[in-house]
């Protein structure tokens, strides 16, 4: 029997070694990372944190009703009845997290929420775009997007520290890894969605490819492409408390902190701060692509 026993193949050890390599010979690569994400994160940070916080929260309402609301009802009846749920949610909620005193830490949240999502994308709608054009392209890309999607988010957070070191930055590039699949996914889904029909007469009416991708396929995908914008948001906010475990700030360093103390309060508010600006971020984005469907009739 003991013959028969196969030698354990470890992957593991390859793995090991390749991320170290890596650490050594990307350093500046990743010093030119790690310091264009630091900046981007005190940029924001700084300018959340510079208004009255009672600024930033008429600031941020007043985007909630006007993408909920649509540019031609803010005034109307129609427009506080389509977003005014939005709003009234929004002035409440962030004047909660404000009384709470968790005001800074939601700042940094959304703060990494920002950052995370822009890099996110940045990268995920070109790549969306590119496999909806090339099936080489999707073939190749596809499988990646499953690794990434069912990988553990903590197995992120090993290679991150050791390319970055602990603080916002790893936190901010492994909420980017864990979020980037749905972008790439809805981008392609709403590209290769548009009726070819319609395709082929904009090539028939003499569109190069650019113009048939940017006034043909991109306006009409637009739907699904904005879904990807809201699950992109979303999964970036559902990173924050594993993001804290590599030293980025935010609600989730107050998660991580009760969760170390075992403080009941302090963990039960700063996840309820958590629901209530990912409710109000979900309701922001969401309004986003009814006002993109609005415009569009």
């Amino acid at each position: 029997m003991e013959g028969l026993m196969m030698e354990k193949i470890n992957i593991g050890k390859y793995v090991e070694a390749a991320i170290e390599w890596l650490s050594i010979k990307g350093a500046p690569v990743f010093d030119a990372i790690n310091n264009g994400v630091e900046a981007l994160v005190e940029g924001f940070q700084n300018l959340l944190l510079a208004p009255h916080p009672l600024v930033v929260i008429f600031l941020i309402a007043a985007l909630g009703y006007y993408l909920g609301a649509g540019r031609k009802n803010l005034l109307k009846r129609a427009g506080w009845k389509e977003a005014g749920g939005v709003l009234l949610f929004t002035i409440f909620g962030l004047l909660l997290l404000w009384g709470m005193n968790f005001w800074e830490e939601t700042m940094q949240t959304l703060t990494l929420v920002i950052v995370s999502t822009l890099i996110a994308l940045l990268i995920g709608i070109p790549l969306g775009i590119w496999s909806a054009r090339s099936d080489r392209a999707q073939r190749t890309i596809r499988p990646i997007l499953d690794f990434m999607q069912t990988m553990p988010a903590f197995v992120y957070l090993i290679p991150a520290i050791l390319f970055f070191s602990v603080g916002n930055v790893p936190g901010v590039v492994a909420t980017v890894v864990f979020a980037l699949p749905p972008g790439v996914r809805l981008t392609n889904l709403g590209i290769r969605s548009v009726p070819k029909e319609v395709v082929e007469a904009a090539y028939s009416f003499g569109s190069t490819p650019r113009q048939v991708l940017y006034k043909v396929q991109i306006p009409l995908a637009k739907p699904s492409i904005l879904a990807g914008v809201n699950q992109v948001i979303m999964l970036s906010l559902s990173m924050v408390v594993i993001a804290s475990m590599v030293g980025a700030a935010g609600l989730g360093e107050k998660v991580y902190t009760g969760i170390l103390k075992a403080d009941i309060g302090l963990g039960f508010e700063a996840g309820l701060s958590i629901v209530i600006l990912a409710i109000i971020l979900d309701r922001i984005s969401q309004s986003l692509g009814g006002t993109q469907k609005k415009e569009s009739k």
